[in-house]
């Protein structure tokens, strides 16, 4: 990943005792956030745990969410299901943090009430971005849809530091964990063993071989008995 760039003190934005995020210098308000492919954007931030920077995350993969508001019925039944599947996403390499503009303080009185309420520990980090740096870094704040408040933003960050999957749900639509955590199996085993993986892939299941990029092994592929040249399924290698 590339050198960080800095807004304010360390990361995007202002200083962290001002409850604040931080974002990276060259960080220009108003640039694209990042695509599939590219670098996530370097970020410091306040969360339930403590400061939580991105490359405090590098050599693990890092699922960033970022939820609308505090004590809504939809955030309420994500973070609960995310806390459900919370040990899967560990065993898999990767951690969870989420994001909204709400301060600190509300995410703390947020997680005492669930665990209250529901019996449910919330056990990842909640982050606050009352500046909307990183909100803003991130393309999290959609105003047409909920104004100030950020979307349901979705961001599967590899142990390299680069964006691999991404999405937006708007404020009335929940997550699916299921699929997240069939989405960051997915990308492991594209890795490990260079195979795609076709639609409703699950682990153990054969993959796909990429699509040739000459004739000549697209008419090897013919001779291999393939249903169809530019389509190869293959088992998982274990």
């Amino acid at each position: 990943m590339p050198a960080k760039q800095m807004i304010g003190t360390e990361d995007v934005g202002l200083p962290a005792e001002q409850g604040l995020a931080e974002l990276s210098p060259g960080r220009l308000p108003g640039s694209a956030p990042p695509r599939i492919g590219e670098p996530a954007v370097p970020f410091r931030v306040r969360t339930t745990m403590g400061e939580r920077s991105l490359e405090d995350y590098r050599g693990r993969w890092l699922l960033l969410i970022s939820h609308p508001a505090d004590f809504t019925p939809v955030c309420t039944s994500e973070f609960i299901a995310f806390a459900k599947v919370h040990t899967q996403f560990q065993a898999m390499g990767c951690d969870v943090l989420a994001l909204s503009v709400d301060s600190l303080f509300s995410h703390l009185a947020w997680v005492r009430s669930i665990r209250a309420e529901f019996g449910v520990e919330v056990p990842f980090p909640i982050a606050e971005d009352i500046s909307m740096a990183v909100a803003a870094a991130y393309g999290m704040i959609h105003p047409a849809d909920t104004n100030t408040s950020t979307v349901r933003g979705t961001f599967l960050i590899d142990p390299s530091g680069r964006v691999r999957v991404l999405s937006y749900y708007p404020m009335s639509t929940g997550r699916s964990v299921d699929e997240l955590l069939r989405a960051l199996a997915a990308l492991q085993e594209t890795d490990a063993s260079g195979l795609s993986t076709p639609a409703g892939w699950h682990p153990g299941e054969d993959g796909v071989l990429p699509p040739p990029v000459t004739v000549a092994e697209a008419d090897a592929r013919t001779q291999d008995g393939a249903p169809a040249w530019y389509y190869q399924p293959r088992p998982v290698e274990r």
